[in-house]
């Protein structure tokens, strides 16, 4: 049987993905972002996933505003990289796994969730940018990707919630497939930040370290947290967090953190980064749970706060700090 075996959160800013097509990640500004990846490629060289879930939004690549899906799940074969307006990003076409997103649709849409099945999409940064941060930069992606986009865009985009919901609804829909797989899921986007109006440039980073603090310890409390929350406290942009609960309700209730990583910024964002394992993950060398122990606090690369703030702590009214876009 198919299983997830970890979640993967990642910012996907469109600047990173220009800094590794253009051959600037070693300059100091960028060296900072992508130093915080090199042990994140290192656990995915050793995991070796057989397929990876992507949740992403699209950036009026695939779709526009004359057809907005709420949830669009990619079945095709391949998805190639899109014209986002300086011709499509040099990275590998996504090869897609019909067979288990055909089988996640059906599960899924018959849970009650209504998905957009896709089977001809172009993909955008949105996706790019996080498979390069895991995987760097191969002539071919290891493994094949589904991809889920969200509606993150227009308004109304869904609940967290629903979002956390939907990723239980994947988990279910992945263990009853029957071949032997191993998957991992990625959430992307956010974390804090703001690209337009009086507070472009907004960045929160209490607010984004308790969101990383409530992935690991509390998930169900960031499922209850509204729209104009993350708007207030995050930015406008900062609604794109509500996928990364997709990723965190795909997994189980309890789950090992393996690794963080927060720095600011990137461009005009807040990049934020978690790697989460199922605590009775099963390996290929099948070694046991007992002989992995639990991730040193070492591993974190930031530090985090203990709850998420309250309207009251001024998070999103000015108390966030402001930073200027570097493209």
């Amino acid at each position: 049987m198919a299983r997830i075996i970890a979640g993967v959160t990642s910012s996907h800013v469109p600047a990173i993905g220009a800094a590794i097509d253009n051959r600037k990640t070693g300059e100091p500004y960028w060296q900072r972002v992508f130093s915080g990846f090199e042990k994140s490629k290192e656990w995915m060289e050793k995991t070796k996933p057989d397929v990876v879930i992507a949740v992403y939004n699209d950036h009026a690549s695939a779709f526009s505003v004359e057809l907005i899906p709420t949830f669009a799940l990619g079945c095709a074969a391949e998805f190639p990289p899109a014209d986002e307006g300086w011709g499509p990003r040099p990275v590998p076409v996504v090869k897609g796994h019909p067979a288990l997103a055909s089988h996640i649709a059906q599960s899924v849409i018959l849970d009650e969730f209504d998905l957009t099945i896709v089977n001809r999409m172009e993909v955008d940064h949105g996706l790019t940018v996080p498979l390069n941060l895991m995987f760097g930069s191969p002539k071919e992606w290891p493994c094949p990707v589904i991809p889920l986009a969200v509606n993150v865009v227009m308004y109304p985009p869904p609940t967290g919630h629903r979002c956390y919901m939907l990723g239980r609804a994947i988990r279910k829909a992945v263990a009853s497939y029957p071949e032997d797989l191993r998957v991992v899921i990625m959430g992307t986007g956010g974390m804090s930040h703001q690209i337009s109006g009086p507070r472009a440039g907004l960045i929160n980073s209490k607010f984004d370290k308790a969101f990383l603090d409530g992935l690991t310890r509390d998930p169900r409390k960031l499922a209850r947290i509204p729209h104009v929350e993350y708007m207030r406290e995050a930015g406008a942009e900062g609604i794109e967090m509500v996928m990364w609960l997709i990723m965190r309700g795909a997994l189980d209730d309890k789950v090992k953190e393996v690794y963080r990583f927060y720095t600011v910024p990137a461009s005009n964002t807040a990049v934020g980064h978690i790697i989460l394992e199922n605590v009775q993950r099963t390996t290929k060398s099948r070694r046991p749970a007992s002989a992995r122990g639990s991730a040193p606090k070492g591993r974190r690369a930031a530090a985090a706060s203990p709850t998420l703030p309250s309207p009251a702590s001024g998070g999103g009214k000015g108390g966030g700090l402001i930073v200027r876009s570097k493209r």
